[in-house]
C-alpha cells in the first residue's frame, strides 16, 4: 500500500510543474500581447500628436506669413499715426521761442536766466546791495528762487542734443552762484538783525527772540543777551522750535539760528550728461534776430495762453533727451519704426530729425545703468538710493556781533571786517579728557514741513562740509511725532541737517491702470503699498487729481494744480510721492526690469490708443521675461462721470515687433505663451487690438490731441510701470 501512494503521489508533483509551466507560458504571452498592443497604441498617439504638431506648425506659418505680407502696410500706418510725438515736439520748441519773445518786449527787469550777460548783470547789481534787511531779502529770494527752477527745467527739458556743453556749464555755474550768493545774503541780513538784538530784547526774558517767515524760507533767531546759565531750554512760542543746550553756552555770547529753506541748495547738483550726435542741433533763432520775422506767426491761443500768470508750471520745453544707438540684434527688431519713409509722409528737415530723435530721446528715459554710480562711505547717505524731503534745515550757533549804540541822536555800530562768525562747539581742541560731560549734545527739536509725505519715520541726515555730503553719524535720540509733525533729536555739534527717505519706498507697485475720462483727458492710477495715486493728464499738462493713504491725512495742496509734466514730477518728488525711477534704481528694487525697446514701443502706441481703451496690470507680466511686456486692454467709451465697475479684460502680450492675444486669463492657474482660439497675432499693438475693437473706438483714437498723447506716453516712460510693478 505504502508503494502505490507514493507513486501517485509523484504523478500529482509532476503534473503541477506542467501546469506551472503552461501558465507561466500564457502569462509571457499576455505581457508581450498588452506591450504590443501599448506600443501600437503610443505610435497611433505619437502620429495623431505629429499629426496636430503638423496642423499647429502650418497654421502658426500661415498666421506668419499673413502677419508678413501685412506688416509694411501696418508699420506705415503706425508711422504715420506716431508723427504727433514728433509734433509735439516742434510745438514745444515754438513754444519756447515764443517765451523767448514775450519777455524780449516786456523787458520787465527780470533777467532771463538762460543769457549769461543778463544773469551775470543780475547778480553783479545784487552782490553791490548793502545793508539789506532780512525782509527784503526774503522778497529778492523769490525771484532767485524762480531764476534758479528756470534753469533747471531748461536742463531737464531740453533735449542734450540741443545742449551744448558750454551751456550746460554755463547754467549749473548760475545755479550754483546764485544759489551761494543767496545763502550770503542771508547771513549778511542775519548779522545786521543781531546787531540790534539789545534793541529788540524781550522784556520779561531779557534776550531777543526773532521770527520771519514766507512760503520759502523760516527764520528763528534767538540771542543770549542775559548769559544765565540756568536759562538752557530756549522755545519758541510761535513755532514748534527749540533748543536745549549746555550750561557752556547758556553762559556765552551767542547766537541760535534756525534757517529752514524748503528748497535744497546744499546736496550738489546731478552731472548732466552729454550725449554726441550725427545732426544739427535744433537751436531756436536769437530773439533779438528772429524779432521781425516771428511777430506774424504768433497765434492767438498762445497770445491768450501767456497772459496767465508766468510760472514754473507754464514753463514748457523739449522733454526728452537724444540717446545713443541701442544694439537690438537679439530682439530682431528695429529702432527706426519704417525702413523707408514712404512717399505719402514725406517731411521738411526739422520734422525728419525729429521723428528720428525723438524715439531715441524716449528711449534715453528707460536706460539702466550698467553699476552703480559708485562706492559710498560709512555712514554717508547714497543719494542714488535716499532723497532729501522738506527742505534743509540751517543750523548755526553764532558769535553775538557787538550792539549798536545810541549817541546824540547817532546810532554807532562797530562792524568787524570778517562778518559774521560761528561759534565752534565742542571747541575744534580741549584738553579736558571728560569732554562729554563738558560739551554734550545739543537738543534740538524741529517742525516738519507740512506739504511733505512720510510713509516711514524719517531718518536724519548732516552736511558733511569737508567730504560735501549727507552723512547719518553725529545724530542722536531722533524722535518722530507724524500726528504733531515734530522731530526731535541731538546733535554733537550744529550744522545743516534734513530729512531723507527711501527713494524708491513706493516700488514696485502693486497694480496700476490707465482709462480715458474725456475726449483728450485720462487718468492714470497708480497703486503702491503705501498709497493709490491718481493723475489726470491733458494736453502737455498733468494733475494730481487725488491720493489715498488708508487713515493718513492726504496732501491736499497739491491736488487740482496742473503742471507740466516735468514740473510735476519734480513736485510729486519733493513731496515724497516719488514713483519715477531712475537710471539706477533697479539696484535698490526687486523687480525685472524689460529691455528699454519693447518697454519704449509699447508706452508709445498704448498713448496713442489711450483716448478710448483702458490698459491695466497682470500678474503675468513679470512671468514672460524681459524681453516681453503683457497688460490687460479693454474698450473704454465711456464719459469721465462714469466709472467702469467689472470691465471686460484682454490678455495682450507684446514682444516690441509682435502683439497676441493670450489664452490664458488673470485666473489661470499657470502661465502659457499660448495664442487664444480663432485669432491672428499682428506686428503692432495698434493693429491687434483693431482686430476685436469697435468701430467707434478705433475712430474715437484718431481725435485726440498729439500733446495729450505726448503727454501721456511721457508719463509712462517716467513712471515705467511695466518693469516696476
Amino acid at each position: 500500500m505504502s508503494t502505490k501512494a507514493k507513486k501517485t503521489g509523484n504523478k500529482k508533483k509532476k503534473f503541477s510543474k506542467i501546469e506551472r509551466l503552461k501558465q507561466l507560458q500564457e502569462e509571457e504571452e499576455k505581457r508581450l500581447k498588452e506591450e504590443e498592443e501599448a506600443r501600437v497604441k503610443s505610435e497611433k498617439e505619437e502620429l495623431a500628436r505629429l499629426e496636430i504638431e503638423q496642423i499647429e506648425k502650418e497654421k502658426w506659418q500661415q498666421l506668419e506669413a499673413k502677419d508678413l505680407g501685412r506688416k509694411n502696410e501696418e508699420l506705415e500706418e503706425l508711422y504715420i499715426l506716431e508723427k504727433c510725438f514728433s509734433e509735439a515736439e516742434k510745438m514745444r520748441r515754438e513754444h519756447r521761442l515764443y517765451s523767448q519773445w514775450m519777455h524780449y518786449i516786456h523787458c520787465d527787469g527780470c533777467p532771463d536766466p538762460s543769457v549769461a550777460q543778463e544773469i551775470n548783470t543780475f547778480i553783479s547789481l545784487w552782490k553791490e546791495e548793502k545793508n539789506e534787511t532780512f525782509e527784503e531779502v526774503i522778497a529778492k529770494s523769490k525771484l532767485v528762487l524762480y531764476l534758479i527752477d528756470r534753469l533747471k527745467l531748461i536742463l531737464l527739458e531740453t533735449p542734450s542734443h540741443d545742449l551744448q556743453e558750454k551751456s550746460i556749464m554755463q547754467y549749473q555755474g548760475s545755479i550754483v552762484e546764485l544759489r551761494e550768493l543767496l545763502h550770503l545774503k542771508f547771513n549778511i541780513a542775519t548779522e545786521l538783525l543781531l546787531r540790534q538784538a539789545s534793541t529788540l530784547a524781550d522784556l520779561d526774558t531779557g534776550n531777543m527772540e526773532k521770527v520771519i517767515q514766507d512760503e520759502n524760507i523760516t527764520l528763528y533767531v534767538w540771542a543770549n543777551l542775559k548769559k544765565n546759565p540756568r536759562h538752557r531750554s530756549i522755545k519758541c512760542n510761535e513755532m514748534q522750535i527749540g533748543f536745549e543746550i549746555p550750561r557752556i553756552l547758556a553762559s556765552s555770547d551767542i547766537a541760535l539760528r534756525l534757517l529752514h529753506t524748503r528748497y535744497d541748495h546744499v546736496t550738489p547738483l546731478c552731472p548732466v550728461p552729454i550725449v554726441l550726435n550725427s545732426h544739427t542741433p535744433l537751436e531756436s533763432p536769437s530773439v533779438q534776430d528772429e524779432v521781425c520775422a516771428e511777430q506774424p506767426a504768433i497765434s492767438k491761443e498762445l497770445q491768450e495762453e501767456y497772459k496767465q500768470p508766468e510760472n514754473e508750471s507754464n514753463l514748457v520745453q523739449e522733454e526728452e533727451t537724444k540717446s545713443e544707438e541701442q544694439d537690438d540684434d537679439t530682439l530682431g527688431v528695429h529702432t527706426s519704426f519704417v525702413e523707408e519713409e514712404p512717399e505719402s509722409t514725406k517731411q521738411g528737415p526739422e520734422m525728419k530729425i525729429l521723428t528720428e530723435t525723438v524715439p531715441k530721446a524716449q528711449l534715453l528715459l528707460l536706460e539702466n545703468a550698467p553699476e552703480r554710480l559708485r562706492a559710498f562711505e560709512d555712514d554717508e547717505v547714497d543719494t542714488c538710493q535716499f532723497s532729501t524731503l522738506g527742505g534743509v534745515y540751517h543750523l548755526d550757533i553764532l558769535e553775538l556781533p557787538p550792539q549798536c549804540k545810541q549817541m546824540k541822536g547817532w546810532m554807532i555800530m562797530e562792524i568787524f571786517k570778517d562778518g559774521l562768525q560761528k561759534f565752534v562747539y565742542p571747541p575744534a581742541t580741549t584738553e579736558d579728557l571728560e569732554t562729554e560731560n563738558v560739551f554734550p549734545p545739543i537738543e534740538v527739536m524741529l517742525e516738519v514741513h507740512e506739504n511733505v509725505i512720510f510713509f516711514e519715520d524719517p531718518m536724519v541726515a548732516r552736511w558733511d562740509a569737508e567730504g560735501k555730503h549727507w552723512k547719518t553719524d553725529g545724530i542722536s535720540n531722533v524722535v518722530y511725532q507724524s500726528e504733531e509733525r515734530i522731530i526731535t533729536l541731538s546733535l554733537d555739534t550744529l550744522g545743516p541737517v534734513t530729512l531723507i527717505q527711501d527713494a524708491h519706498i513706493n516700488m514696485p507697485y502693486q497694480s496700476w491702470e490707465l482709462r480715458p475720462l474725456d475726449e483728450n483727458k485720462a487718468l492714470l492710477t497708480v497703486t503702491t503699498v503705501f498709497a493709490e495715486i491718481q493723475i489726470q493728464i491733458k494736453e502737455g499738462l498733468c494733475m494730481l487729481a487725488s491720493v489715498n493713504m488708508g487713515d493718513k491725512k492726504p496732501l491736499s495742496i497739491l491736488e487740482g494744480k496742473w503742471m507740466t509734466p516735468i514740473y510735476f514730477i519734480i513736485t510729486l518728488q519733493e513731496a515724497g510721492l516719488n514713483i519715477f525711477p531712475t537710471e539706477y534704481s533697479h539696484f535698490y528694487v526687486a523687480t525685472s526690469c524689460k529691455v528699454p525697446l519693447v518697454e519704449m514701443k509699447a508706452y508709445r502706441q498704448m498713448a496713442l490708443l489711450s483716448s478710448a481703451f483702458a490698459f491695466g496690470w497682470s500678474k503675468w507680466n513679470m512671468q514672460c521675461g524681459s524681453e516681453k511686456v503683457i497688460f490687460k486692454v479693454s474698450e473704454c467709451l465711456t464719459k469721465e462721470q462714469e466709472c467702469i465697475e467689472d470691465p471686460t479684460w484682454t490678455l495682450l502680450m507684446f514682444s516690441g515687433n509682435r502683439a497676441q492675444r493670450l489664452k490664458i486669463d488673470e485666473d489661470s492657474e499657470a502661465f502659457s505663451e499660448a495664442l487664444k482660439e480663432e485669432t491672428e497675432f499682428h506686428s503692432t499693438l495698434f493693429h491687434m487690438i483693431k482686430d476685436f475693437a469697435s468701430q467707434e473706438a478705433m475712430e474715437k483714437t484718431k481725435g485726440p490731441d498729439s500733446q495729450f498723447i505726448d503727454s501721456v506716453c511721457h508719463m509712462l516712460l517716467c513712471i515705467r510701470l511695466l518693469s516696476y510693478s
